[in-house]
């Protein structure tokens, strides 16, 4: 059994499409990335982050199509990567059994499925790429009609504790005015940012209005997430997505 707080999304999807989002807890990593730290390139030891990827292994169908991220819109199909995690900040699986994955800790992580369970995909989305357009490219990268998809906002920075500059809110609004909405004016040229809204939005523009999830704040809740912003030094999560196999074949290509 995996840790207490992992999370699955909580949305409508068929019972096929899986899901599994991690905490902090549940793995061997030692101060200041305790304890269930994925990522590589944050500092942490390269036997610990062998030991919880093996450990989170034994609870998907196949090895998660890890990605080099970017802060990018690039959107990669899971069943052409190799080896080396490329530089994307988005995939997509259209086959059992392939786990597409982010990992974050502050960023938006988005999963998405169609309501046929056809198709899945996750997105990486901070602020740069939420405002590029990741979750955009994501959606046309499934290759399905927007009305189909449905998606589940994971655990990011929450709008009591994301503060940012003029200049972020001015890039969002040179793209649509209505993102006004998802800044609050808190003196000196500063405003706190609510992505979950701004993601809203994002989706809502490209047809994708079935939008789950959206409750979390990693920056609040020191217990369960890391949080680049509140630590500097810390860990990340992993926000994973897969359709399962039929008769529990794991990592079929039918």
């Amino acid at each position: 059994m995996y840790a207490t707080d992992w999370l699955s999304a909580d949305w409508p999807a068929p019972a096929h499409v899986r899901t599994l989002i991690t905490t902090r807890s549940g793995g061997v990593s030692e101060a200041p990335y305790t304890s269930f730290n994925l990522a590589a390139h944050v500092g942490d030891s390269p036997e610990h982050i062998a030991e919880n990827r093996e450990i989170l292994r034994r609870f998907v169908p196949c090895e998660p199509a890890w990605l080099n991220q970017v802060h990018g819109t690039r959107v990669v199909d899971v069943a052409t990567l190799e080896e080396n995690p490329p530089e994307a900040d988005a995939s997509v699986a259209h086959q059992c059994g392939k786990a597409s994955v982010v990992m974050t800790a502050d960023c938006l992580p988005v999963l998405f499925c169609d309501r046929a369970g056809t198709v899945v995909a996750s997105a990486h989305a901070g602020w740069r790429g939420l405002a590029d357009g990741v979750l955009e490219a994501t959606v046309a990268a499934m290759a399905v009609a927007p009305e189909e998809i449905m998606a589940w906002m994971g655990p990011a920075i929450g709008p009591d504790a994301f503060e940012v500059g003029g200049e972020v809110r001015s890039v969002f609004m040179a793209h649509n005015s209505e993102a006004e909405a998802g800044f609050q004016a808190i003196g000196d040229g500063k405003f706190l940012a609510d992505i979950y809204l701004l993601a809203r939005q994002r989706l809502a523009e490209c047809g994708v209005t079935a939008v789950y999830g959206g409750d979390f704040c990693t920056v609040i809740d020191r217990a369960r997430f890391y949080s680049y912003r509140r630590d500097g030094v810390t860990g990340r999560m992993a926000s994973l997505i897969w359709l399962a196999c039929p008769q529990g074949n794991a990592c079929s290509t039918q």
